[in-house]
């Protein structure tokens, strides 16, 4: 490998697993672009502190960076604003290519709410002129029993819909590989799934088995969906409430259903099944 490699959200699951992973090989000059250095991990590396949406912050902490690995903002009603802003500074600093994680089925109309950021993240960085690989990744699979409310039900509008929930282990080892081999995969988009798509009646069997705790699922109509949540959470805004709401619908309609083999053609091993995502 030659150039710095850039790696954002190193104090996360994805990140954290992506930096423990590069720290490790010798081959790497890698760089952590983080929010607060005071909570980067300790893997004798250089260290830049930075926000998406500072610009000039950014720009200083990508000079010299090679190829990136951004891993996509936490969920705000300004993250289009942050990741463009983020972008243009990585653009600006020098940066060749940008591994970004999408989610599967991003588009400007995806029943997902979130996944039309992602979309709109995505056209972004191609128009940037920066070289780019998409890791397009489903639901994380090790997340969906922490849906569940206090009385063990993941409650929502989903219906017997499927979902091929990706655990976050395969998401990271994905961008390691791609990170390790990057002109391998210039202007590719992969789509990151588990195994076998689920409905979240099965998901929460499966995972009551794995974890020893009684789970289940509650379908809901979208009104109800609605209304609990704003009587849970009086102060979320109303984008806050589609994507929660929209997570559920996305399942409904076959949108997150799709089972692909990428994280096994990167990796060289089989996608976790939900039951290996929830032991690691």
């Amino acid at each position: 490998m030659t150039g710095v490699v850039g790696i954002t959200g190193a104090t996360g699951a994805v990140g954290g697993r992506v930096a423990r992973a590069l720290a490790e090989d010798l081959r790497v000059d890698l760089r952590l672009i983080v929010r607060d250095a005071s909570r980067a991990p300790d893997h004798d590396t250089d260290v830049r502190e930075c926000t998406y949406a500072d610009s000039s912050a950014a720009r200083s902490a990508l000079e010299g960076v090679t190829t990136l690995f951004m891993v996509s903002a936490a969920e705000a009603v300004d993250r289009r604003a942050q990741h463009r802003t983020f972008i243009e500074a990585a653009a600006s600093a020098g940066v060749a290519h940008i591994v970004y994680t999408s989610f599967a089925g991003a588009a400007p109309d995806a029943t997902f709410t979130l996944g039309r950021d992602h979309h709109d993240a995505e056209a972004a960085i191609r128009a940037s002129g920066m070289r780019f690989t998409f890791l397009r990744d489903n639901f994380y699979s090790d997340l969906l029993p922490f849906f569940a409310d206090a009385s063990g039900v993941i409650r929502g509008p989903a219906g017997s819909g499927r979902v091929a929930a990706v655990a976050r282990a395969d998401v990271a080892d994905s961008a390691v590989a791609v990170l390790r081999s990057p002109s391998a995969h210039l202007d590719a988009t992969y789509v990151l799934t588990g195994p076998e798509a689920l409905t979240l009646t099965e998901v929460a069997a499966r995972a009551s088995a794995a974890l020893g705790r009684d789970l289940r699922f509650g379908d809901e109509t979208v009104d109800d969906a609605y209304a609990s949540r704003r009587a849970a959470y009086p102060d979320a805004g109303d984008w806050q409430l589609d994507a929660w709401v929209s997570t559920y619908t996305a399942i409904r309609d076959g949108s997150c259903a799709e089972v692909t083999g990428d994280v096994e053609r990167l990796t060289g091993h089989p996608a976790r099944t939900l039951e290996q995502a929830l032991s690691a």
